[in-house]
């Protein structure tokens, strides 16, 4: 099982450790489409700060972020599990598993980014702010130029089991299963029963529940059809729409009466 992640926009903060060693990561034939967003980034908040506010979309009270870009290659880097936080990591608390399911986390959670494309949790990176929307005035829309080489990467990294895929919209246009891959991909809405609603924080939270209740459980399912299965099992409601035709995603809905 491969399950796809968002990141966190909230960080924790860089480690006091050795700083990042690019090669190191998983997924290396990412490398060059990482070391070309790394490069813009950094020379772009060593630059005018205004400027890289405006790109990166930040506000006044995240001014410090751009520092923060500007000294990517010599801060210290943490795992990608301490660096994201947040309503879906809090939920996982990848922390607080146990030894069996960590060693499950590190096999199957892939975290989507604008900056490093995708990493594993146990892949050490430093504290950064790229979102997958920013446009960087030499490469343009992240989303655009990660497409390719996730093309070529991702389908070896789902290998032949269920991809389950809990992004969200942005960090999907990054890529997009395709062909048989795609015939064994879920994707993931959590509404609120009542309502049939999807409430954002509420929806994260589940998510990560979710994800947190199947490493804890050693669930393996092969394909969609197990995982609702699983699900279920774990004492989850949940709606299927099978794909019409060959070659597209299930797309499941968790319904869930209590919002927390």
């Amino acid at each position: 099982m491969l399950v796809l992640l968002p990141p966190s926009e909230g960080k924790a903060a860089s480690g006091r450790g050795a700083p990042l060693k690019p090669e190191s990561l998983s997924l290396p034939g990412l490398a060059g489409a990482r070391a070309a967003v790394l490069d813009e980034l950094v020379e772009l908040c060593r630059g005018d700060e205004e400027k890289a506010r405006d790109v990166l979309g930040l506000s006044e009270g995240l001014r410090g972020e751009v520092a923060k870009n500007a000294q990517l290659r010599t801060a210290g880097a943490r795992t990608a599990g301490e660096i994201y936080t947040g309503v879906l990591y809090d939920a996982l608390g990848l922390a607080t598993l146990d030894a069996a399911a960590r060693k499950r986390a590190r096999r199957s959670l892939l975290v989507f980014s604008g900056l490093w494309g995708a990493v594993r949790v146990d892949d050490r990176i430093p504290s950064y702010r790229c979102s997958m929307g920013v446009k960087l005035p030499g490469l343009g829309a992240l989303s655009a130029h990660w497409r390719a080489p996730m093309a070529s990467v991702l389908p070896e990294a789902a290998g032949d089991g269920l991809v389950l895929d809990l992004r969200s919209s942005a960090y999907a246009a990054a890529w997009r299963p395709k062909g048989e891959v795609a015939g064994r991909t879920a994707t993931v809405r959590v509404l609120h029963a009542p309502t049939r609603k999807v409430v954002s924080h509420f929806n994260k939270a589940t998510k990560g529940r979710i994800v947190r209740g199947l490493l804890e459980a050693g669930a393996a399912p092969k394909g969609p059809g197990e995982l609702v299965e699983a699900l279920r099992d774990l004492g989850y409601t949940v709606e299927v729409e099978t794909p019409g035709k060959p070659g597209k995603a299930w797309s499941l809905d968790v319904l869930v009466t209590e919002i927390h």
